[in-house]
């Protein structure tokens, strides 16, 4: 699953590491450099909000038709998508190709959430979805790296396109032969899972009150919100890190692709650390990490709000893997861990998929509206709006923080009562 899903970021990392040239294609087509700019920040900003939309019912058709399905007919649909892309001479195509890219894109997260639940017992949640959250990280490093050398070599951005097409195609092939479902297609039980909001809602008999009761729940609504920061931060760096590297930093076309793949390979790092510690200290302590990254990731994005990137370029590069180091590990748990707690194994999927199609509600603002934020206020201003949406998600992740503190000492106190009784 793990270098299936590297071999989705594949597809969706090319768009960001060749924005620069297929804007200078459109200027050199007679597209004023601004506009063709904005552009192409709506053409990544309807894409994400394709993907939110289609996040929604990827979750439940998760649940309800099978994990592996899910993830082979995300594949398969990219493949062709990206294929058309490379094709296009213009914004229709471009639009309809990424748009579709986007929309089968959704299906395969929640199609690896629906398969660890089977596979993997609670008490490794944590851990579980940090190593699948390698594939959008250590996965999208080296995707960029790797479309950093084609370039080196003389790729240009169709060709390259094409190159990614055909690699998720291999891919496609690997998974449909190597993915199981669950452990009972190998003649295995399935691991045990945790209590979670769809036992009191009625088991797996009434899918309506579980939905009613998650949406009711505050914690979940919190989580939401949460997601729908980070995601907009997180999105705003995976589409426009290679841009602002070439435009502001003075990089070529080459070392910004390279040099982007830092923020996705410090976010890497982050996950591994936050998912072992996440298991360690449970739920309540899950909430306390997110919250205490968050307030120093702010402090960074107002730092490098006032950095001279031209005479400071290392600089630059240092404070924008930090808010990988310190961004991906929280929002990892959001539609990972957080997400299993919620749903278990017969709905984590369908907890994902709401939580990730609210987050890239926030996403879709990472295209067409920090390109203007950036043409009108310059990098800077878009900085700064960053870190006003982190110290906000920060105030959302104290106040989770003491909702899940309330629940830790109620389980705490239940436990007692009932050894006590017994």
């Amino acid at each position: 699953m793990v270098v299936g899903y590297s071999g989705y970021y594949l597809c969706r990392s090319n768009l960001s590491v060749l924005m620069p040239l297929i804007i200078d294609d459109l200027v050199a087509h007679g597209v004023n450099p601004d506009l063709a700019k904005v552009r192409m920040g709506l053409v990544a900003s309807l894409g994400i909000l394709g993907y939110a939309i289609c996040k929604f019912c990827a979750g439940g058709l998760a649940d309800l038709l099978g994990g592996r399905r899910g993830f082979l007919v995300g594949m398969g649909g990219i493949v062709i998508c990206t294929a058309l892309f490379a094709v296009g001479g213009g914004m229709p195509i471009f639009t309809i190709a990424w748009l579709g890219n986007r929309c089968f894109q959704s299906m395969g997260w929640a199609g690896m959430v629906k398969i660890s639940a089977r596979w993997f017992a609670y008490t490794a949640y944590g851990r579980v979805m940090a190593i699948l959250s390698l594939a959008y990280l250590f996965g999208d490093a080296a995707s960029r790296a790797f479309m950093g050398y084609l370039l080196s070599l003389g790729f240009g951005w169709r060709a390259i396109f094409f190159v990614t097409a055909g690699i998720m195609g291999f891919l496609f092939a690997c998974s449909y032969i190597l993915i199981k479902d669950s452990p009972q297609h190998i003649g295995e039980e399935e691991p045990p899972e945790d209590v979670s909001l769809m036992d009191s809602s009625g088991g797996d008999v009434n899918v309506r009150s579980f939905l009613k009761t998650l949406l009711r729940n505050n914690a979940f609504r919190l989580v939401c919100v949460l997601s729908f920061g980070l995601t907009l931060v997180r999105e705003t760096f995976n589409t426009w890190t290679p841009t602002y590297f070439v435009e502001l930093v003075g990089f070529t076309h080459q070392q910004a692709a390279t040099h982007s793949a830092w923020f996705p390979f410090f976010g890497g790092i982050s996950v591994l650390i936050a998912g072992y510690l996440g298991d360690k200290f449970g739920r309540s302590g899950r909430a306390l990490l997110i919250l205490c990254a968050l307030v120093a990731a702010t402090f960074a994005l107002f730092s490098l709000s006032y950095v001279d990137a031209g005479s400071a370029k290392m600089t630059s590069i240092m404070l924008i893997s930090a808010v990988g180091l310190l961004l991906i590990g929280p929002y990892s748990f959001l539609a990972g861990a957080l997400a299993l707690d919620f749903g278990g194994k017969r709905a984590g999927a369908t907890a994902a998929g709401i939580i990730d199609g609210v987050g890239y509600l926030g996403g879709y603002l990472a295209g067409q509206v920090m390109a203007k934020i950036s043409v009108l206020f310059g990098w800077q201003g878009a900085f700064v709006t960053l870190a006003c949406v982190a110290a906000l998600s920060s105030v959302v992740a104290a106040l989770f923080a003491a909702d899940q503190s309330k629940v830790f000492a109620l389980a705490t106190t239940t436990r007692a009562g009932r050894t006590s009784l017994s």
